[in-house]
């Protein structure tokens, strides 16, 4: 089987947390880890599950004002340092140029702030909302990795993230369908 495991990265965390869920889904599946804009319609229409993920900006999914700020602040400040993919397509756009699906099995993923969601919002949510409108089937609940002030990935996520993606290659097999 194959999955798909799409990222929009701006600092890189989200990034890394797509190559860990992806080691966690590779006892089950060929796997494939590309930036949004590498993430064709060809891979996705390939794909035996698709998993979505991006950075929480401004309380959801980012735009291209909130990633064009992003990548002005690292210019700003060297501790900063861009994704190589940051100036890319985002996911807002790859999702408005996708085409339907029929019950395709996702999972959605972002990486935020680490404090209350009441606070940071969560993109993953609206990205789980999205696959759902484009026909796919989620089968876990929306996951968040979280970050610090400085941007740095918190201990133990990127753990975290490995064992999420193997948590989803056992929802595969033994499906409790979160999503309509």
């Amino acid at each position: 089987m194959r999955a798909l495991v799409v990222y929009e990265s701006v600092y890189g965390n989200t990034h890394l947390v797509a190559d860990e869920i992806a080691a966690g889904l590779r006892d089950a599946f060929d796997v494939t880890v590309v930036p949004v804009e590498g993430a064709t319609a060809e891979l996705v229409a390939d794909a035996d599950l698709l998993v979505v993920g991006g950075p929480t900006h401004v309380h959801g999914m980012s735009s291209a004002r909130s990633r064009d700020a992003a990548v002005e602040a690292a210019k700003k400040d060297e501790n900063l340092v861009l994704d190589p993919d940051a100036e890319g397509l985002g996911l807002r756009d790859w999702f408005d140029a996708m085409p339907g699906v029929d019950g395709t099995p996702a999972a959605a993923f972002d990486t935020r702030l680490d404090a209350s969601p009441l606070l940071t919002g969560r993109a993953s949510r609206g990205i789980a909302r999205r696959l759902h409108k484009h026909g796919f089937r989620t089968i876990v609940e929306p996951e968040s990795f979280l970050v610090d002030k400085q941007t740095h990935l918190l201990p133990g996520e990127a753990e975290r993230a490995r064992a999420w993606g193997d948590a989803i290659a056992h929802a595969m097999v033994e499906p409790t369908a979160t999503g309509a």
